[in-house]
């Protein structure tokens, strides 16, 4: 399954004002990257691949739709997939973003 077009454009609406944005086709996705750093990704399996603070990890996967990202088999706590079911509206999307991007500024730019 190729990544969701409609969710490549949300995403690049949702993060035109942010400053250092770049996008790149990463693992079958679709990435924006912030200063270097991934933050979010329409996934090749569907639905967004979001990094967030790894400490909040936890609490965010007793959510509905959402999962430890796995690559490889592997998991990594601060990579969380969250299905289509649970970003059908802007609502929902810009709160992920909002929270990866708050995250991902507070890296040292790569």
């Amino acid at each position: 399954m190729a990544y969701d077009e409609d969710l490549v454009n949300r995403l690049r609406e949702l993060l035109a004002e942010e400053e250092a944005v770049t996008e790149k086709k990463m693992f079958g996705g679709f990435a924006f990257l912030l200063r270097g750093h991934m933050s979010v990704s329409a996934s090749r399996n569907g639905g967004l691949l979001v990094r967030i603070d790894p400490a909040d990890t936890d609490a965010f996967l007793a959510r509905r739709h959402v999962a430890l990202m796995q690559m490889g088999g592997r998991t990594m706590d601060g990579w969380l997939t969250v299905e289509s079911a649970g970003l059908k509206t802007e609502r929902e999307l810009a709160a992920w973003v909002e929270r990866s991007v708050t995250f991902v500024k507070s890296l040292p730019p790569k």
